[in-house]
C-alpha cells in the first residue's frame, strides 16, 4: 500500500512539474510573439544628402521619405566608420571596428572577421525565438582564408546567427559574381567549377585591360581584372558560368529574396537584414529605372533602391505586418561619386549635393563620412519626428537586445531603445568614428580630429580625407560645414576633448594603416 502511494505521489508531482514547465514555455512564447518584427535596410554608399527627405531637391525618394517622415528621422545619426566593411562588423557585433585590426575593406575572398562565437545581432534575436535572415551584401568574409567556392563556403552568415542567407560574398565589383545561398553558390554547374585569385589571372580568361572590346562599362586600374556581364571587376575568377549574376537583374532579384523571406516567416517573429547594393559601384539601373533621375547611373540606382524600398513596404502591408515591424533605415557610410568606373556620377551631378551640408564624403573623417541618413519608423507606435539626438549604428545591438528583453555582455554598444523609439531625445553623450584605420571623436556639438599623415584630398576620388599635420577641433552647432578649426584659439577645449578621447581611444591612435581607396 506504501508503494502504491509513493508511485502514486511520484506520478503526480511530475505531472505538475510538466505541467508547469509547459505553462512557462508557452508564457516565453506568447511573450516572445508579441515582439515585433525587426527589419534593418542597409545602402550602400548612400549620402546625407542623397535622400529628398533630408535635403535633396533635384531627385524625389518617396518611399525613404515616408519612413523618415512617418518616424523618427534622425539628424545625428552615425556609421561607425566611412567604409562598408568596418561599419558592418559594428552593426552586427556591437563592438566599434577600431577594435578588430581585420575589420577593413575586404577582398572578395578574405575570411570571416566575426569569430563564430562572438555574440552577434542575429544570435541575440534568435535566443528570443526570432528568425533571421539576411538578403543582399554580406562583404564581412567567408570562410577560413581558403574558399572551395564549389562545397560548402563556411563559416559565414549562418555560423554568426543567421537562419536563411541569399548573400553576394562582397561587393558588385568584386569577385565571385555569384549569389550564394546558406553557402553554397547559387545554380553552380559541378562540371564548370569556380576558381578565385585576388594576386594573378588564370590563363586565357579575358580582363578588362586586356579586352576592352568586351565591356559595356569601363574601369580605372583597380577595376580592370576578370569581366562578368561586361563589367570589369576587382579579382581574377574563372568558371560558375551558369551561377553568374546579371547586375541589372541584382535589385530585383534581393527583392524578390526578401519579400518571400517577410511571407514565409510571418507567422513567426522575425529579423530581416536587407543589405542593398545601391548606389555602390558598377551602378547597374534595371532599364526600367535607366535615364530617370536624369543624373546618370548614381542618380538611377538611388531611384530603384527607393522603388525597392517601396515594393517591400507593400509586401509588409499586404501581409498584414506592418504595424508590427520596426523598421531602421540607413547606410553603411557616407558617399562617393568617382570610385572605380567612368559613370558620368560628377560629370551629371548638377546641383545635387549627395554629401549634404557637409564636409568629405566615403573614406573620410570629416562629417559626410559617416553621418548618414538614419532613420526608425514602427507604424501606429513611434509618432512621427526629428530628432538631434547623437546615435550610431553600434547601439541597435543593445538597443533591440532590450527591446526583446535579452541579457547581453557589456559592448559598445549602449541601450538607446526609447531614443530609437522616439520616446527621449536624451542620446549618447560621445562616439569614436573611424576611416581607413584612422579615427576621430565627436562628444557633444564638438568633433575632434588628430593629426594623421597623408594627403588632405584623396585625388583620385576627390574628397577630403581629414587628414592634417595638425589637430582639428570643430563646434558643429556653430559650424556645421567644418570651415573653422577651433584647436589653436581654444585650447582648454582641446585638451579636454583629447583626454576624454585618450580614455576611451587610447594614446595609440596614430598608429594607422596606409588606406585603401576601393
Amino acid at each position: 500500500m506504501k508503494k502504491s502511494i509513493y508511485l502514486i505521489l511520484v506520478i503526480f508531482i511530475v505531472f505538475t512539474s510538466c505541467k508547469n514547465k509547459e505553462k512557462a514555455n508557452n508564457a516565453t512564447i506568447q511573450e516572445v510573439n508579441t515582439q515585433p518584427n525587426i527589419i534593418f535596410i542597409y545602402a550602400d554608399d548612400l549620402g546625407y544628402g542623397d535622400v529628398s527627405a533630408y535635403g535633396a531637391t533635384e531627385f524625389s525618394t518617396p518611399n525613404m521619405d515616408k519612413l523618415a517622415n512617418g518616424g523618427v528621422k534622425f539628424t545625428n545619426g552615425y556609421a561607425t566608420s566611412a567604409t562598408c566593411s568596418p561599419s558592418r562588423f559594428a552593426l552586427l557585433t556591437g563592438i566599434y571596428p577600431w577594435r578588430n585590426k581585420k575589420a577593413k575593406i575586404l577582398e572578395g575572398s578574405a575570411p570571416l572577421i566575426i569569430d563564430t562565437e562572438q555574440n552577434t545581432l542575429p544570435k541575440i534575436l534568435k535566443s528570443r525565438g526570432y528568425k533571421t535572415g539576411i538578403v543582399g551584401k554580406w562583404h564581412l568574409g567567408l570562410g577560413d582564408g581558403d574558399v572551395n567556392w564549389n562545397g560548402h563556403i563556411s563559416p559565414g552568415p549562418n555560423e554568426v546567427g543567421f537562419d536563411y542567407s541569399f548573400i553576394m560574398a562582397a561587393t558588385q565589383d568584386r569577385v565571385p559574381t555569384v549569389y550564394i545561398k546558406n553557402g553554397f553558390v547559387e545554380n553552380l554547374d559541378p562540371n564548370d567549377p569556380i576558381e578565385v585569385s585576388y594576386s594573378k589571372n588564370f590563363d586565357g580568361e579575358p580582363t578588362g585591360t586586356n579586352n576592352p572590346e568586351l565591356l559595356k562599362m569601363i574601369g580605372d586600374p583597380q577595376h580592370s581584372n576578370s569581366i562578368n556581364n561586361g563589367v570589369p571587376r576587382i579579382g581574377y575568377m574563372k568558371g560558375g558560368t551558369s551561377a553568374k549574376w546579371i547586375d541589372e537583374d541584382m535589385a530585383d532579384t534581393f527583392l524578390v529574396k526578401a519579400q518571400n523571406y517577410i511571407k514565409e516567416q510571418k507567422n513567426n517573429p522575425f529579423f530581416l537584414y536587407y543589405a542593398l547594393q545601391q548606389p555602390h559601384v558598377p551602378r547597374t539601373p534595371h532599364s526600367r529605372f535607366a535615364g530617370t533621375s536624369g543624373m546618370g547611373p548614381r542618380g538611377d540606382v538611388i531611384i530603384e533602391a527607393d522603388w525597392c524600398i517601396g515594393e517591400l513596404l507593400k509586401t509588409l502591408e499586404t501581409e498584414g505586418l506592418l504595424e508590427n515591424t520596426l523598421i531602421v533605415l540607413s547606410s553603411d557610410n557616407g558617399p562617393v561619386l568617382d570610385d572605380g568606373y567612368a559613370d558620368n556620377a560628377v560629370e551629371k551631378l548638377g546641383k545635387h549635393k549627395p554629401w549634404g551640408e557637409f564636409r568629405g564624403g566615403k573614406y573620410s573623417l570629416l562629417e559626410a563620412g559617416t553621418r548618414v541618413p538614419f532613420v526608425t519608423y514602427w507604424k501606429g507606435t513611434i509618432e512621427p519626428q526629428v530628432s538631434d539626438a547623437l546615435v550610431s549604428q553600434v547601439d541597435l545591438l543593445a538597443s533591440l537586445a532590450e527591446l526583446v528583453k535579452a541579457d547581453i555582455p557589456k559592448t559598445d554598444s549602449q541601450n538607446l531603445m526609447d531614443v530609437f523609439l522616439g520616446k527621449t531625445n536624451d542620446g549618447r553623450d560621445n562616439l569614436i568614428i573611424e576611416a581607413t584605420t584612422r579615427t576621430a571623436f565627436r562628444q557633444g556639438n564638438w568633433v575632434l580630429i588628430p593629426p594623421y599623415k597623408g594627403p588632405a584630398v584623396n585625388k583620385i576620388k576627390n574628397i577630403e580625407t581629414g587628414n592634417s599635420k595638425e589637430f582639428q577641433l570643430y563646434n558643429l552647432k556653430e559650424d556645421i560645414g567644418q570651415q573653422n578649426n577651433l584647436a589653436k584659439a581654444n585650447p582648454e577645449k582641446l585638451k579636454e576633448m583629447i583626454k576624454d578621447f585618450e580614455a576611451i581611444r587610447g594614446t595609440s591612435y596614430d598608429d594607422t594603416e596606409e588606406p585603401v581607396f576601393r
